[in-house]
This record gives C-alpha cells, structure tokens and sequence, in this order.
C-alpha cells in the first residue's frame, strides 16, 4: 500500500494510512422481495481481526460475500483504502474445502495457484510459497492431489492458497466447522501465527462463540433480519492466544456479554 508523503523538518517522511480499511455504505440486499440488508453501513480498522456472529438466518456469509465482491449487493458501496474490491488483493477461505480446491492440481499446486495473475517472476513466486510454508511449519508431501489428503489437510491448503497473494483483507466463511477439534485447533494456532505483524485485516464468518471471541480483535453481533448491527464488543486479550485464554476473566465477561446480546436478538 502507497502511503503518503509529507515534509518533516527538511526530511520525507511517511504519512500513517488511514485506520479505516474497509468501507461499506448504504449496503442493501433482498431475496424474494424480502430485504435482508437495507442502508447498511459499516468500517473495518486496519489490520484487524474481526468475527462476525449473529442468528441463523442473518446472512452472515452473505455479508462477506457481499464485501468480497463474490455477491453482487443490490446498492450500496463497498471502498478499500478507497478502492473497489478489483484493486484489492484478498484472500478467502470457505468453508467448504471439497469444493474449494481444485482436485485435478497437486497440493502444491493449488497453493501456487493464485500467484498466476500476480506480476511476479518464476523466483519470486516460488520464494513467496517457500517463505508461506515454513512460517505455516508444512511437513506433508504436498505433491499429493487433494482426493488423498485428510479434511483438515486440504483446508490446510485452502488456506496457505488464500495467504499466499499476501492480501491486504482476508475473508474466512467459517473455515474450520467442518473439521475434527484437533485439527482445528492446530489451524487457529498456526492462523494466528502466520498472520502476526502482516496487517491483514481480517473477517471471519463463525456459528462458534467460543471461536469468534477467541480469534477476534473484535466481535460483530447482527441482529435477526432485516439485519442491522447489535453491538461491536472488542476483544484485547494478548497474542498468540491458547487455551489458557479461554479461562481468562475478561474472555469470560466478552463471552457473556456477546450471549446476552445474541440471545436477546434470538428472542427478538
């Protein structure tokens, strides 16, 4: 990202980006003739970590599809550092890793995939995948094809794909839901590692409480549709998280608090 330039006591120097990242205005969306989203607006901060939890039926996944550009919204505006989303690097990870990946590649194929429509050289292609798979510590034979890895090894490689562009926003649509708890909990442990100090501002789409709080600079509570915003209750626990975390009194207070709201917006 260019940020600007100014002059400092005869030197140049840089001018900080704005904090806000990401920009959605007036966002509305109807199916049926029945309105999902209408007028909705909302900012993202650079470089954080935001999840998105609310009722069944909230559009949750439409909502970042929506800002990823995946779903074409009905109005509104959707701006990156005062960009559309085509001159936005990002990264998405779904949750269906089946059909994410394409079975006819290798492993290692996939996650060289996207550097395809980059304007980078053989060399530099290949260092970024090199660099991506040590910081994710890989020890698979990633000349596999997908068909023959495990669920968890193939959202592996779903994810490492969506990495690998180095995106400035990265979306995840409830990444580890349908994987064993072991595995997710080696995915959010190396997530968190490999997106230390990147400044990637992230959106994660979770039915999981637990998982929202836990991953999450902050949380975005929807409300039952027409969906509006019910709270943004922020989340400032240290990194890397653990498990120790989720013992922690002020987990316990963000997680009551995020319940009682979703519980009210339930009932509602």
């Amino acid at each position: 990202m260019r940020a600007a330039m100014k002059q400092v006591s005869g030197a140049v120097a840089a001018v900080p980006p704005p904090a806000d990242h990401v920009v959605v205005k007036g966002l509305s969306k109807g199916f049926a003739g029945q309105p999902l989203y209408a007028d909705f607006d909302l900012t993202l901060s650079r470089g954080s970590f935001v999840s998105v939890f609310g009722p069944n039926g909230c559009g949750k996944s439409t909502l970042i599809n929506m800002i990823s550009g995946i779903l074409p919204m009905d109005r509104g505006s959707v701006l990156f550092d005062g960009r559309p989303v085509s001159e936005t690097r990002i990264g998405y990870v779904f949750q269906n890793y089946r059909e994410a990946v394409f079975p006819w590649l290798r492993a290692i194929d996939n996650i060289r995939y996207p550097l395809k429509f980059l304007p980078l050289s053989k060399a530099e292609r290949e260092a970024r995948v090199e660099a991506l798979l040590a910081s994710f510590d890989v020890k698979l034979d990633l000349n596999r094809y997908p068909y023959e890895m495990s669920g968890g090894q193939q959202q592996l490689v779903s994810i490492m794909r969506a990495l690998v562009v180095d995106p400035e926003v990265l979306f995840l649509d409830e990444p580890f839901s349908a994987l064993d708890y072991e595995m997710t909990l080696f995915l959010r442990d190396r997530l968190q590692h490999v997106l230390e100090g990147r400044g990637v501002t992230s959106l994660l789409v979770s039915h999981d409480l637990d998982e929202a709080v836990f991953m999450a600079d902050e949380v975005l509570l929807l409300t039952k549709r027409p969906t509006t915003v019910a709270a943004r209750i922020a989340f400032d626990a240290p990194r890397p998280r653990t498990a120790d975390t989720t013992v922690t009194a002020d987990f316990v207070r963000v997680k009551a608090e995020c319940l009682e709201i979703f519980q009210r917006e339930v009932r509602r």
